[in-house]
């Protein structure tokens, strides 16, 4: 059975809001390498387990979630946000 990876929705550079901060999402890992296609060039695989992304309010209800179904998983730690405090005059120089 493939491995499930449960991790914390990282916000993205471009946003500053913080609508889907919190939220944890539950994802399969690879199992198969991926092959260009010969005709368009594009990669692509067989496996078909890697589109299904399951969200998650808490990181409880996804190991709750991974427990129930008997799907093995695995914890990533969010990264945390390190902001940069500048003055907008710093643009500038």
């Amino acid at each position: 059975m493939t491995v499930a990876r449960i991790s914390e929705i990282d916000r993205r550079t471009t946003q500053s809001g913080r609508a889907n901060a919190g939220l944890w999402v539950l994802e399969f890992e690879r199992t198969e390498g991926q092959l260009p296609d010969p005709l368009t060039g594009w990669n692509g695989s067989g496996d078909t387990n890697t589109q299904v992304r399951i969200t998650f309010q808490t990181r409880e209800d996804a190991v709750a979630y991974a427990q129930r179904h008997a799907i093995p998983y695995h914890l990533v730690p969010a990264t945390p946000v390190k902001l940069k405090i500048q003055q907008y005059a710093d643009n500038f120089r």
